[in-house]
């Protein structure tokens, strides 16, 4: 690898991949040599890193072309399902991938934050998670919200999506004990909002993330790409990045 990191983006005109395309241009060690987009796949070429902010489908393309090409894979595209995430197993066997639902450095705080709380508290201790974006996201909840669920579920030695409750509506009756509300609020042009709620009797933690700006996940993605340059072939995440892996 050069001393520079060279970078392919895909889903390089939408807002997120506007802003990274900034990032590294304003980066040293980093140079965008590329970039891909819905009606256009790059052809021959080399990369070391592969960074995907685009759609599930150019998400497929983008991990394809990673692999043809033995670069490393940053993928941060939402909306994934669980055939993606196995092609993205299969794939690690060959090249370095991470994945994050929200690459923001402070958000990646927080879900090793939520798992060491719900670790220390007891279960009594009722979990609830709620989360804000701008009118014009599509998917709800967000994957942050389900990342932070799967961290505190993680905490509590539950499965990844145990207990979840997606909606409250009429006479439900008391709220039962160990479930995990997971609510989305949409409005305005919020960046991302993310609050976990943990209530116990007579007092309540709140452990809470607010982006202010897109850009925090694009500074999150491109310092996750130069870190993963010239990794060996495996499945990492932002914990890696932050230096709390175990």
């Amino acid at each position: 690898m050069s001393d520079r990191v060279q970078i392919l983006l895909f889903g390089s005109q939408g807002r997120m991949g506007l802003a990274i395309a900034d990032v590294i241009a304003a980066a040293p060690g980093l140079e965008l040599c590329g970039t891909a987009d819905a009606d256009r796949v790059p052809g021959a070429g080399t990369a070391d890193v592969v960074i995907d902010f685009s759609s599930p489908n150019g998400a497929d393309e983008a991990l394809a072309w990673a692999l043809q090409h033995k670069a490393a894979f940053v993928c941060g595209t939402t909306g994934l399902e669980a055939p993606f995430f196995a092609r993205l197993t299969e794939a690690s066997a060959n090249i370095p991938v991470l994945y994050a639902a929200n690459m923001s450095l402070g958000v990646n705080v927080m879900l090793h934050l939520v798992e060491e709380a719900a670790r220390m508290l007891p279960e009594s201790f009722d979990a609830e998670i709620v989360e804000l974006h701008h009118r014009r996201k599509v998917d709800s909840p967000s994957g942050t919200a389900l990342a932070l669920l799967e961290s505190l579920n993680r905490g509590r030695d539950k499965a990844p999506r145990e207990d979840a409750l997606f909606e409250r509506s009429g006479l439900v009756g008391a709220r039962a004990q160990g479930e995990i509300g997971v609510f989305g609020v949409r409005g305005g042009t919020v960046a991302g909002d993310h609050t976990v709620y943990f209530l116990g009797d007579d007092e309540r933690v709140e452990l809470r993330h607010q982006a202010n700006d897109r850009r925090i996940f694009a500074r999150g993605a491109v310092q996750a790409a130069r870190w993963i340059a010239g990794k060996q072939a495996g499945t990492y995440s932002m914990k890696h990045v932050l230096g709390l892996a175990g």
